[in-house]
C-alpha cells in the first residue's frame, strides 16, 4: 500500500540530502528506516513500562528489601570475591 507523508520543508530537506549524498538509495528506505526505528523505541517503551509495574506491584505486596540491606550484602559478596581472588 503506498503511503504518502507530509514532512515539512526541514525534513523533506534533510531526506533529499541523505539521499543525495548516497546515505540511502531513495526516499522510501529513509522513511522505512525511520519507522523501524519507531517501532524498535516503541518495544522498549513498552518493556521499561512493564518491569516498572512489575516493580510497582512487588512494592505493593510488601516484596522488597531496605537498600542498606542490599548494598551490605553486595558489599560483602565482592569483598569475598576479592578476597578469593587474590590468595
Amino acid at each position: 500500500m503506498a503511503s504518502s507523508a507530509n514532512l515539512g520543508q526541514h525534513l523533506e530537506d534533510y531526506v533529499t540530502d541523505l539521499v543525495k549524498n548516497g546515505r540511502y538509495n531513495s526516499r522510501s528506505e529513509v522513511l522505512r528506516e525511520g519507522v523501524r526505528m519507531i517501532e524498535d523505541r516503541e518495544k522498549r517503551l513498552a518493556a521499561l513500562d512493564l518491569s516498572i509495574a512489575r516493580g510497582l506491584a512487588d512494592v505493593e505486596a510488601g516484596r522488597v528489601k531496605p537498600a542498606k540491606d542490599v548494598l551490605a550484602r553486595l558489599v560483602a559478596k565482592y569483598e569475598n570475591e576479592e578476597k578469593d581472588g587474590n590468595s
